[in-house]
């Protein structure tokens, strides 16, 4: 009995302290779950002396953890945001861990010695990037990106798992029993298509379960958010025993169930936030304890070769040739290829091998625990400085807001919002609330009075409003303190503005002719942009036209409001040919023809 509470307050204080490490992490710009790997290794086997070497549970707590990481990820997950990224994303979650697979393993052959399989296997392990790392870095870090880049960032993380841990689990099998991959081919594409297909279907029918039982089952308010947890792994078990990607189905079934209408929403997210930074923590702590630093010497240098190597070679090159088709601009590709962070979903692929009883099976999980740390260190602290270089950070659409969402118990078809009111907002300056917003009550100076009593609104007085669902960003901006617009602003979102409603016609007529094809002419602006970018419009999205750039201004629930329009094109990052999309190149080929016959 004593060594049970002896094992709990150790795991007690080791989560503890891995939860205040976030405040040195704000405080020095350091990778948080580097920070949670490094508090591990510090108390394992070579450090205070914690011996844990049980690689079947630190794989099954590993798998768990990262089933809550991913439905809470596809959670937050717009549906549009979804749609307008999946192309891309879904291209770079296929292809580009194959890509990455394979360059990677041909630079494993010769620095480690392995053979082409074995190589290949270590690729694949650390071919994914890891949706803990890439979630809490664009979502907490504040990096306040496009859209489309950042949609297609996360979308990625939360889908490239299970090519990755296919292509593992299948390598293992085959370096196991010494079978020719090439015989092998037909059936792995057969079981991988499998294993997809059964993951996507049993995800939309577990998103669609959950969204039923809440809304149809009388659940308590408190218990709401764990039945949604224990449905969420329990499509996640159940796809995985009946040989479907379990990691893809609850993220399906995260995106699903987030995109739908469920009363105590605001809970749910709640708890999920504390239950995903829980189990970051748990995941990341086991994996360090797992590792064993004395023996990282032996392959230090050429693990720390292949790092690099991905860092800057296999990543960057997988994701230009899977982007070349998408009208992302050089810089956005470049970001992309860097934000390629590794982290605990490559360490924990890389206990399959010993599971698996490889002969180099703790070479594989030394070398992936090195190169993830590299890239954590490496990439994970230089990701927001990469978005200033690259000039992706997007100026923010309103300055402090202080806004608080509430539950409405049973079928209300109304939000509750309470905003604090801050200096200089518009609604302080006597901007009126609009109809259709419904405030009904005001706290100031801790008394409480009806909205019709309570006079002008004061600074810090406390609102609360009634409104009709997907409202809210529209009374943010009367909530919000006053952005100031400087030179930056004005130099990415162009220098003067023009009405979206406008014609192509009008357009080509001012700045081509030739700018616009016949078809496109007939459009109005707004969508002509749509069609460019294949799907809605967001706040900062750019269409480069010709020798000009169309950018979003400012948009509302009916569209496009106003848009933006640049005559000088965004600076290349680099005058060479690197990151550029198939458009761009054919184009620099057709000027390479003309002066050529010039």
């Amino acid at each position: 009995m004593d060594t049970f509470y002896l094992v709990t307050l150790a795991a007690m204080a080791l989560i503890l302290v891995a939860a205040f490490s976030s405040l040195l992490a704000k405080r020095f710009g350091a990778p948080l779950l580097l920070l949670f790997l490094l508090i591990g290794l510090l108390t394992g086997v070579d450090g205070l002396g914690i011996d844990f070497s049980n690689n079947t549970a630190a794989f099954m707590v590993g798998s768990i953890a990262l089933a809550i990481i991913l439905f809470d990820s596809g959670y937050g997950t717009s549906l549009q945001s979804f749609r307008q990224a999946s192309a891309p994303a879904l291209t770079l979650a296929t292809l580009g861990v194959l890509l990455t697979a394979v360059l990677f393993g041909l630079a494993a052959r010769y620095l480690l010695g392995f053979t082409w399989l074995e190589g290949l296997l270590l690729g694949s392990i650390v071919a994914s990037t890891d949706a803990a790392a890439v979630f809490f870095l664009l979502r907490t870090g504040g990096i306040n990106i496009r859209d489309k880049v950042r949609s297609t960032l996360e979308v990625e993380s939360g889908t490239n798992d299970p090519m990755a841990i296919f292509l593992t689990s299948a390598l293992v099998g085959i370096v196991a029993s010494g079978a020719d991959l090439g015989r092998a081919g037909t059936e792995l594409v057969a079981l991988f298509a499998f294993q997809i297909g059964l993951g996507f279907i049993l995800g939309l029918l577990g998103g669609a379960l959950i969204v039923f039982v809440i809304r149809r089952i009388p659940v308590e308010r408190g218990l709401a958010p764990i039945f949604v947890l224990a449905l969420a792994l329990l499509i996640f078990a159940a796809t995985s025993a009946l040989g479907g990607s379990g990691f893809l189905a609850v993220y399906v079934a995260g995106i699903y169930a987030g995109n739908r209408r469920i009363e105590p929403k605001v809970s749910i997210v709640r708890f999920q936030e504390g239950m995903t930074w829980l189990a970051q923590i748990i995941m990341f702590l086991v994996l360090g304890l797992l590792a064993t630093p004395s023996q990282f010497p032996q392959i230090i240098l050429p693990a720390m070769g292949l790092a690099i190597f991905l860092v800057f070679i296999a990543r960057p090159l997988a994701v230009w040739l899977c982007l070349l088709p998408f009208d992302f601009t050089q810089r956005e590709t470049g970001f992309v290829a860097w934000v390629g962070l590794r982290g605990a979903v490559s360490i924990l692929l890389a206990i399959l091998p010993i599971l698996g009883n490889l002969e180099n099976g703790q070479i594989f999980f030394n070398a992936t625990f090195i190169v993830v740390m590299v890239s954590l260190a490496i990439q994970g602290w230089t990701i927001k400085p990469m978005a200033h270089r690259l000039g992706l950070i997007i100026p923010p659409r309103t300055g402090a807001i202080d806004k608080l969402e509430l539950d409405l118990p049973g079928t209300a078809n109304h939000e509750l919002l309470a905003y604090r009111v801050v200096a200089d907002s518009p609604v302080l300056r006597g901007e009126r609330i609009p109809r259709w917003a419904r405030p009904s009550l005001v706290i100031r100076d801790g008394r409480s009075m009806r909205y019709q009593y309570a006079g002008r609104l004061r600074e810090n007085d406390q609102v609360y409003l009634f409104i009709a669902p997907g409202f809210s960003r529209l009374l943010d901006r009367l909530f919000a303190s006053p952005m100031p617009v400087g030179d930056d602003d004005n130099e990415f979102f162009g220098t003067f503005a023009i009405n979206p409603a406008r014609s192509g016609e009008e357009l080509d007529a001012a700045y081509g002719p030739g700018l616009l094809s016949e078809a496109e002419r007939r459009l109005s602006i707004a969508e002509l942009m749509e069609q460019r970018l294949g799907g809605k419009p967001d706040y900062a999205d750019r269409v480069k036209i010709g020798r000009i750039v169309l950018i979003v201004r400012d948009t509302d629930d009916n569209g496009v409001t106003t848009v933006g329009i640049s005559l000088e094109p965004v600076t290349p990052a680099t005058r060479l040919p690197l990151f550029l999309n198939l458009r761009e190149l054919i184009q620099i080929c057709r000027d390479s023809i003309r002066r050529w016959r010039r």
